[in-house]
């Protein structure tokens, strides 16, 4: 569960933020400017609210009335950011087990093996960052982050840098870990594909506010929010069910 009210005061902007959420992954959506990466540097501790409460997983993180304020490296949350930041003498092996050798043994949460299958990176370890695609490098941001257990996973727009080839690889191993793990992500996008593959949860921001919150076919079906300046791509979302497959036409495409 996270409970997000801050308010955070910079010039010329004011993020003034509200919602809840106990979706395994939440999507903060909005347009450039709107105050995403703010709001998560936030939650992360990389940025001091001026007011408000921070709580995630029953945990509070900030309490400006209570005096609380958990330093960076004590709130145990994953940050990955869109350009990776691996470290780049190092193999992806050791960049994976840079937060993981930091946890004690009793208190990691998630298996070195397992994220390594989950996100497909055994053919990678030994492989330093400039030999590896974007897609392979936020891969083991992801793995890297995993590896320290954290309590919440922060991405800020982790696919902006890639093309769509590298996306749609990337988005398949995102969505395996939510279905494998239970850690919670909060997702930074503005692009209405990635929030509907993989959120349940979306926050629609505009101006450094909260104008919406709920189920993503609620929100992003709602034709009011134009008006509240929270403009986005228009679209619906269709919940529907296979019933049958036709692989002769597949067959078909293959030999044209």
């Amino acid at each position: 569960m996270i409970d997000i009210r801050i308010s955070r005061r910079l010039p010329g902007f004011t993020l003034d933020a509200s919602f809840a959420s106990d979706s395994g992954i939440t999507a903060l959506f909005g347009r450039s400017g709107s105050g995403k990466t703010t709001l998560i540097n936030t939650i992360s501790g990389l940025a001091r609210p001026d007011d408000g409460a921070i709580t995630v997983n029953g945990v509070c993180l900030f309490d400006r009335e209570r005096g609380i304020d958990v330093a960076v490296q004590k709130r145990r949350i994953g940050y990955v950011f869109q350009d990776g930041r691996l470290f780049p003498h190092l193999t992806v092996r050791a960049n994976l087990r840079y937060g993981y050798e930091l946890i004690a043994a009793h208190e990691r949460q998630i298996a070195f093996d397992k994220v390594v299958n989950l996100l497909g990176l055994e053919a990678l370890l030994e492989r330093r960052p400039a030999n590896l695609s974007g897609g392979e490098k936020q891969r083991v941001a992801i793995g890297r982050a995993l590896l320290a257990s954290p309590r919440l996973l922060l991405m800020d727009e982790p696919l902006a840098a890639l093309d769509q080839a590298r996306k749609s690889e990337v988005l398949k191993y995102i969505a395996r870990l939510h279905r494998e793990i239970s850690v919670p992500i909060v997702y930074v996008s503005h692009s209405v594909e990635e929030v509907v593959q993989l959120a349940e949860t979306v926050v629609l921001m505009a101006d450094g506010r909260v104008v919406a919150s709920g189920p993503v076919a609620q929100v992003m079906g709602r034709t009011d929010l134009r008006a509240r300046g929270a403009e986005f791509e228009g679209g619906t979302v269709i919940e529907v069910r296979m019933v049958a497959y036709d692989a002769a036409y597949e067959i078909g495409r293959a030999h044209v």
